[in-house]
């Protein structure tokens, strides 16, 4: 009996707290946070509440607040109030930034940060977060370094955070090391919603990285954390706060069911996908929400998986308009696999053709401007460790002078008591003095190299994926040889690839190279000529080629446009030197360069010769052109001498 009663008491209790919950959570979707902003007096009260409601447009939308902060901003300009006009643009650049016009937003808060030297810190810092938050969004990371080094010469954060900027160009491992080494230290053992905000992050770093069993774990756990942070009735928590975890909550469920449609689960992934699109919409109304669109996209795809054509339409034009271009394809993708699975195939090809036109036009571009991204935030990165080195030396250097202005002061007391003794206390305080010194320049030390170290693998990583970007380009001409009827036109490909794969020697060897900053030429020239026999299999192999270039070193300026150079030379020799493809034929490659002096080329070979117009047709020879501003390049001049037994082509450079 004793039992049954507390049980009861427990089942009441329970039930009074869900009943509290809802009706807590009713009224606040009841506030109308629009009617008390336009209560409010002035502008600095109504930025106060704008920016400290994120669930404002509870009621009211986007559009509707936009259009009374306008009217509020054109009142403040005609009465010249210099405080309205900068909160009211505030206010502006936030709501375009909620409606996903990233653009917009951005242009309104540029127009402020020029003035941000007047503003108050809260200003400054609302200014430089929406900075930062649509540089990100418009995948302009180096802009975005540029807002996090002022936010830390302002105070308004300590550190700058790199992880985030990783993850969107690609490196999530890399992000996902860099976010535990930075955020694990600053989480408390029981603030259980900043624990499910770091478990969350990592488990989208692991799924980004296709980590997926791993990362649902993660999940999981940030889920069971979340939910102990609502069930903890000792902490009192505001209405934001609460709006907050539950969009987290939302999130969280989310990302579990992405995880499912990954490990193609589709049945599982349906049920935390629909819970996930409904706490977005509920508690981040009237807002852009990448994770909403995505989590439409995924349960789309659920349903035309399970063969539910009628459920997977309704989701796909439910209205959301994606921004990413990765969701813009999929949306494509998945209403191309429906109407291929309802029989529509000429529908089906136009959305493919929509997706095919959207990568040629932007995929090999954006390969390479990710590429120059990466290396300007490695550099960047490469920077703030200085910076942040330097300051840890003059910060020890202080700390050396404080301790030596003390230990004189206590010396000078203690050499009128007893001279002796302080004479010996203070040989023994100088060499631990000493021991302490070499371990802290040791611990330096050992820093600095494992920093030189990851530099140095990011940047092969770089010149690995220059290469590769190289091969790709080359063979799309091949595939466009393969395509191409005219002769000419097929020659031409084939003289665009061999330049391109000698390019691409290049990046090879310096990732390959324990030193990035030269290329050992005599392998480098070797495997060229490999390349170039490649591409011209009837001829050549015959050819007895000698290269004498054993320990030359050059780095990548000349290393370039030399090995383009090489490459129209032995190109030539191997179409026109040797019609007749004798065994008797030689080419010979001569490069020297002593450290402090001039260096010297020479390419000679035994073939027919040059022709006799060859000074009329070296205007209209795209070759003949190319070595010649190629040797422009390397500051000199490509000399020709016909000789009675071939051509040899020799030039000094610096």
């Amino acid at each position: 009996m004793k039992k049954n009663g507390y049980s009861n008491l427990f089942l009441i209790t329970v039930f009074l707290l869900m009943a509290f919950s809802v009706s807590a959570q009713d009224s606040l979707d009841a506030t109308d946070y629009y009617q008390q902003f336009q209560e409010l007096e002035d502008s600095e009260l109504r930025s106060t509440f704008f920016f400290g409601t994120p669930d404002r447009y509870n009621q009211n939308s986007a559009y509707d607040w936009l259009d009374t902060v306008n009217v509020y901003l054109n009142s403040s300009q005609k009465t010249k109030d210099s405080t309205g006009i900068v909160n009211y643009k505030l206010m502006q650049g936030q709501l375009y930034y909620d409606l996903g016009d990233y653009e917009k937003s951005l242009a309104i808060v540029k127009e402020l940060y020029e003035e941000i030297d007047s503003y108050d810190i809260v200003t400054k810092s609302l200014i430089l977060e929406l900075m930062d938050a649509d540089y990100a969004r418009l995948e302009l990371y180096e802009k975005q370094i540029e807002v996090r080094r002022r936010k830390r010469e302002l105070g308004i954060t300590k550190n700058i955070a790199f992880y985030d900027i990783y993850s969107s160009l690609g490196q999530h491992r890399k992000a996902m090391k860099d976010y535990m080494t930075e955020e694990k230290k600053e989480i408390e053992d029981g603030d259980f919603y900043a624990q499910a905000v770091y478990n969350n992050n990592i488990g989208n770093y692991l799924r980004l990285d296709k980590s997926t069993p791993t990362a649902l774990t993660q999940f999981n756990k940030a889920n069971a954390l979340i939910d102990v942070y609502f069930s903890d009735v000792i902490q009192v928590k505001s209405d934001n706060q609460l709006v907050q975890a539950n969009l987290l909550k939302g999130i969280i469920l989310g990302n579990i069911g992405k995880c499912y449609v990954q490990l193609k689960e589709y049945e599982e992934a349906i049920p935390y996908l629909e819970k996930s699109i409904e706490a977005i919409k509920k508690y981040n109304p009237g807002k852009f929400s990448s994770d909403l669109v995505e989590n439409t996209l995924e349960i789309a795809e659920c349903q035309l998986n399970l063969n539910n054509f009628e459920k997977a339409t309704d989701y796909l034009s439910d209205g959301l308009t994606p921004v990413k271009t990765e969701n813009i394809l999929k949306k494509n993708r998945l209403y191309a696999s429906y109407y291929d699975k309802t029989g529509d195939y000429r529908t089906s090809n136009t959305y493919l053709k929509r997706n095919t036109r959207i990568r040629d036009s932007i995929e090999f571009n954006e390969s390479n401007i990710r590429n120059q991204q990466l290396a300007a935030v490695i550099t960047q990165e490469v920077e703030y460790s200085k910076d942040m080195i330097e300051q840890q030396k003059a910060d020890l250097e202080q700390s050396r002078n404080d301790i030596a202005a003390k230990d004189e002061r206590i010396s000078l007391v203690f050499i009128s008591l007893i001279f002796t003794l302080l004479g010996f206390a203070g040989l023994v305080y100088a060499y631990l003095k000493s021991i302490k010194n070499q371990r802290l320049i040791a611990e330096q030390k050992h820093i600095i190299e494992n920093s030189l170290v990851e530099k140095d693998s990011l940047l092969k990583e770089i010149h690995h994926r220059v290469k590769n970007n190289l091969q790709m380009v080359s063979s799309l001409l091949s595939l466009q040889t393969k395509n191409t009827r005219s002769k000419a036109a097929i020659e031409a490909l084939e003289e665009g690839k061999s330049r391109v794969k000698a390019m691409a020697l290049i990046h090879q060897k310096l990732y390959q190279n324990d030193d990035l900053s030269v290329i050992e030429m005599q392998g480098y020239i070797e495997s060229l000529i490999n390349s170039v026999q490649s591409v011209y299999k009837k001829g050549g192999h015959n050819i007895n080629i000698t290269i004498d270039a054993e320990g030359v070193e050059l780095d990548i300026d000349r290393a370039i446009p030399f090995g383009l150079i090489l490459n129209e030379l032995v190109s030539n020799s191997f179409k026109y030197a040797f019609p007749q493809n004798e065994e008797d034929g030689k080419i010979y490659i001569h490069l020297r360069k002593i450290a402090g002096r001039e260096g010297f080329f020479e390419y000679t070979d035994n073939g027919v010769g040059l022709p006799k117009d060859t000074e009329e047709r070296a205007n209209s020879s795209m070759g003949i052109r190319l070595m010649n501003r190629l040797a422009n390049q390397l500051q000199t001049n490509l000399n020709t001498d016909k000789t009675s037994d071939g051509v040899r082509f020799w030039f000094n450079f610096k």
